[in-house]
């Protein structure tokens, strides 16, 4: 069976300093016609897993415009332009930026965002032997955040009252449950 669809098409519908969407035409396999697919390109981010030595993992408190309504969530950030090559220098700058923090970083795993429409790959990293850092890099101009430390009983009470309800801090959350079992 046939699964790939070939681009017939592609007009460019808006590019901004985060992304860029596009609106493909394609031809379905096995013969079955064509279809419009809006995609969005993502240059992707990573995301940190930061536990402490008290086994607390450290989230952000932010208000997320797209949802209306504020979330925790693991600290996380977009690659800059050309940082792809370096993704856990990345990760350590937001680590610093959002929470204070430097440590060691493991890279988890990889994975897609939105697979369905958008190519965002993250980088999910877990954080350990946490320092503070004494004067950390400021926190990006346009972000408000606050800084919490909870137990994986915390973190699972804040995903069940809808607290946290973003994918990579749910995922961050469920491997850090798995790991202690």
């Amino acid at each position: 069976m046939e699964f790939e669809e070939k681009t017939i098409s592609r007009k460019e519908i808006y590019q901004g300093p985060i992304f860029k969407l596009v609106q493909d035409q394609v031809e379905l396999p096995e013969g079955k016609g064509t279809a419009q697919r809006d995609l969005i390109f993502h240059n992707g981010a990573v995301c940190v897993l930061a536990v402490t030595a008290e086994d607390k993992i450290v989230l952000v408190k932010q208000y997320r415009k797209a949802i209306e309504a504020v979330s925790y969530e693991i600290p996380a950030g977009k690659l800059e332009l050309g940082e792809n090559a370096d993704p856990m220098a990345a990760a350590l700058r937001e680590l610093e930026e959002e929470v204070a923090y430097t440590g060691k970083l493991e890279l988890l795993y990889d994975f897609y965002s939105a697979i369905g429409f958008c190519n965002e790959k993250l980088k999910l990293y877990l954080a350990s032997d946490l320092v503070k850092v004494e004067n950390p890099r400021p926190q990006d101009d346009d972000e408000t955040l606050e800084v919490l430390e909870v137990s994986l009983e915390e973190a699972k009470n804040l995903i069940q009252s809808g607290h946290i309800c973003d994918a990579k801090t749910i995922m961050a959350i469920q491997h850090w449950e798995l790991q202690k079992k």
